[in-house]
């Protein structure tokens, strides 16, 4: 399985955001490589119209609209590359740190969240192991999850009518094979965002008054 970080390789804290992800993931035994973020610069309401992509989706109160569709569009890229590649991939957020190492996931689903709820009100999962998604009806934050092939074409072909902020898109009512693994073996650990505006903000479990809007 391969595991990329996304980063947005033009900026210092991404940047550094990534390596310290990196490390924490070599600690518990993962090779992570940087993957390179798509960014407001790149022009994605442009790039989701070549990709029939529906960027009004991404007008919402809690993010900004092109730098949410520009998140969306990273992750997306990520989804292309395991169905060129025809490999399991861990897709990463550059403030995912490793917590522990990542369990066996034999007998997934497709689509498992790893990650540890990162905003909002959630339930903790009753059962340790896979299992469908528990706390949250989507996934609870997009900062680190293993995606198939075979689940990625399934998403991406849905993503064509239906394309929205990525860990809210990712909703078990839309994707029945959706899972997530408990104890959550990595988590977010953020202190600034490139995506939510302030009201999206006060919603991070780890928002507090130094919590930066870059």
């Amino acid at each position: 399985m391969k595991a990329y970080v996304i980063t947005i390789l033009e900026n210092e804290r991404s940047v550094q955001a990534a390596e310290r992800c990196i490390k924490s993931g070599a600690r518990f035994g993962t090779t992570i490589e940087k993957w390179k973020a798509i960014t407001p610069a790149d022009g994605p309401k442009s790039i989701m119209k070549e990709k029939d992509l529906p960027y009004e989706n991404f007008n919402e109160i809690y993010s900004r609209q092109e730098n949410c569709a520009a998140a969306f569009l990273s992750h997306y890229s990520l989804w292309e590359e395991s169905i060129k590649t025809n490999e399991d991939i861990l897709v990463l957020e550059h403030d995912a740190v490793f917590m522990s190492e990542i369990p066996s996931l034999n007998g997934y689903g497709g689509c498992i969240s790893l990650g540890e709820p990162s905003y909002g009100k959630y339930k903790t999962p009753r059962y340790l192991g896979i299992q469908e998604l528990q706390s949250k009806n989507y996934f609870p934050g997009a900062h680190a999850y293993v995606i198939s092939p075979r689940a990625a074409e399934v998403i991406i072909k849905k993503a064509k009518e239906e394309a929205g902020p990525t860990d809210i898109f990712l909703h078990k009512d839309r994707f029945r094979f959706l899972q997530e693994y408990y104890p959550w073996p990595i988590k977010a650990q953020d202190s600034f965002t490139t995506i939510q505006k302030d009201r999206g903000c006060h919603a991070k479990h780890r928002w507090d008054e130094s919590y930066e809007i870059i």
